[in-house]
């Protein structure tokens, strides 16, 4: 039974955090596990863009293959629904024509890698994702593309483990200018408030990639 379930993000983590994240039940970690060391080496999933440039640098990436939380992780979950972003392929190619490639999909190969390595592939549905875009509509989140990867997964974990424990670290909401950071921030806090998450304290996390 998972009880208690840490997801750590990118920034950096508190000191003493590692021990608290490693004691867990199920840890989740992000694309190229910056977090890992710092932040613990526990590590039984690891979340992924599966779209865009990310995917393609991890993929063909042999460090990334052997990253030991990648190698650790029992499972790799995609947090990006291949239909929600074939669908937002043209509109984004009107507004945003420089993110030609941020809707390229990479679930397949993601698939692909899971079964050569012997890991449970996650694909998250797109209705957690546009879930979390009605979350945020309340805090005004202005234009943004996306959520964060972070944002979905979190959504993801409190939808799939609703008895479960959430602490988050590494949580910064700062970085790519069309994810909607503020909006995020205070949907989490929100979420904070009623008891379903908690943070472990953090620095500010500061990443220009538009998959983080």
């Amino acid at each position: 039974m998972i009880s208690k379930i840490v997801i750590v993000g990118n920034g950096e983590v508190a000191e003493a955090g590692a021990g608290i994240i490693d004691a867990a039940d199920f840890v989740i970690r992000f694309n190229d596990c910056r977090s890992y060391g710092a932040g613990g080496s526990r590590t039984d999933a690891v979340a992924v863009c599966n779209t865009g440039r990310p995917a393609k640098a991890m993929l063909g990436s042999r460090e990334w293959r052997a990253h030991p939380g990648v190698v650790s992780a029992r499972e790799i979950w995609s947090v990006r629904d291949p239909d929600k972003f074939a669908a937002i392929r043209a509109p984004l190619a009107v507004s945003h024509p420089d993110l030609d490639d941020f809707c390229d999909d990479y679930t397949e190969a993601f698939g692909a890698f899971c079964s050569e390595a012997g890991k449970k592939h996650v694909v998250i549905d797109r209705s957690i994702h546009e879930a979390v875009d009605a979350s945020l509509s309340a805090f005004v989140p202005g234009d943004y593309v996306v959520p964060s990867s972070g944002m979905i997964v979190i959504a993801e974990v409190l939808s799939k483990f609703p008895d479960a424990e959430v602490i988050l670290a590494g949580f910064g909401h700062a970085g790519w200018e069309w994810h909607p950071f503020a909006a995020e921030r205070q949907l989490v806090d929100s979420y904070a408030a009623v008891g379903r998450l908690k943070r472990l304290g953090e620095k500010t996390l500061v990443s220009s990639s538009y998959g983080a």
